[in-house]
């Protein structure tokens, strides 16, 4: 198989180090705008199977031509892209994978293509990154075992091994999305009710091994589909975790309208966008380089089975090793969307359309490959008895 990988930011070239092993994959074309940079990258990472392609994204024909390389796409590329690459899919009868970002209707609307994707006989699935992506394959595989689905509590975080003051945080991925997460409003489900909340709230303590207490609060985007694929459920929450502390000091600078995009200044006679001065200020505080991150998750379904009311709880904790050049962020995320990409293009994943994460990636087969690639994912459960008066 071929694989069309668009985007060589750190996800990006990790996804192609991912496919580059396997030895399904026969070929794997990096294409981004900057070819030298992708070049230079291949070289020194020894990928063999890999071909850097020139793209500009935005230029729909290219985006087509690039794409149509492969059997299957893998789009890496900044979550407003997603619906223009699901289209340029379709249209060249490409299976498409992308590593979400559920602000705003952009999900929705890939999920929109679904009729035009089983005329053109492809599979499409988004949001198949950590969260949202393998929350929402553990919570599919942890509710098939059920015969009724009560709540879904999620929780992920990516952290550093050792945190820094003032924030103690380092950024992992697109710090845009990151002030995108914290600003919207987070859906959820309460008392079986679908409402809204203000990312930032919600505050609880969460113990994780070798990370003692951390903090976890509400942020958008985690559920994803999950609440349209789960409706009847009484609670759905997702909750972002971080070193305590975090959540207040994040706030009280949205607060001061430092995350707004219309909070506009003047100085030495020049407009200034308030929220890109202080994007880019916090890009050079928040630098990861060559420090240890961690990726720590926990999923917890709880619903009947049987006449027993039985937990299922799935748990990562993914630390960067010390000598490598690869984040615990970009291997688990890498390695999820790898993952689905490999199951389409050999035929583990058959049905065509737009697909959610949750109802077509099959967990067991998952955590298999995830496990092979040193993401270990625990699953516990228990049982206890139903009183029904």
């Amino acid at each position: 198989m071929k694989v069309v990988v668009l985007g060589a930011g750190l996800m990006g070239k990790e996804v192609a180090r991912d496919l580059n092993t396997s030895d399904r994959v026969e070929k794997v074309f990096l294409a981004d705008l900057d070819i030298a940079a992708v070049e230079e990258f291949i070289k020194e990472a020894d990928l063999q199977k890999t071909e850097a392609v020139q793209l500009n994204a935005e230029n729909e024909e290219q985006l087509r031509e690039v794409i149509a390389k492969g059997d299957v796409c893998v789009n890496a590329l900044f979550y407003a892209f997603n619906e223009r690459v699901a289209k340029a899919a379709i249209d060249v009868g490409v299976h498409a994978v992308d590593l979400g970002g559920h602000i705003g209707d952009i999900t929705e609307n890939v999920l929109k293509l679904d009729e035009q994707a089983r005329e053109k006989n492809v599979t499409i699935i988004p949001d198949l990154g950590l969260a949202p992506g393998m929350i929402n394959i553990l919570v599919g595989y942890g509710a098939s075992k059920l015969d009724k689905v009560e709540s879904i509590r999620l929780y992920v975080g990516g952290i550093p091994v050792k945190p820094e003051p003032p924030l103690n945080y380092t950024r992992v991925f697109s710090l845009e999305g990151v002030i995108d997460h914290y600003t919207q409003p987070a859906k959820i489900i309460q008392d079986g009710q679908l409402v809204e909340v203000e990312s930032l709230t919600g505050l609880e303590p969460i113990y994780f091994d070798q990370f003692g207490t951390l903090e976890a609060f509400y942020t958008s985007g985690g559920t994803s589909t999950l609440y349209k694929t789960f409706p009847n459920v009484k609670t759905l929450e997702y909750k972002t975790v971080r070193y305590k502390g975090h959540a207040e000091k994040f706030q009280l600078m949205r607060e001061l309208g430092f995350f707004d995009r219309d909070n506009v200044v003047e100085v030495d006679g020049v407009q200034v966008k308030v929220r890109d001065v202080v994007r880019e200020a916090l890009k050079k505080k928040l630098y990861l380089g060559k420090k240890q991150d961690a990726v720590v998750l926990r999923a917890i379904i709880v619903g009947e089975k049987s006449g027993e009311q039985v937990t299922y709880e799935y748990e990562t904790i993914l630390k960067r090793d010390e000598d490598s050049d690869v984040t615990a962020m970009a291997k688990a995320t890498a390695g999820t969307i790898a993952s689905a990409a490999i199951m389409i293009a050999d035929g583990t994943i058959s049905k065509r359309g737009v697909f959610p994460p949750e109802t077509i990636v099959p967990g067991k087969e998952y955590i298999e490959k995830m496990n092979k690639r040193g993401v270990v994912i625990k699953e516990t459960s228990h049982r206890s008895s139903i009183v029904k008066w």
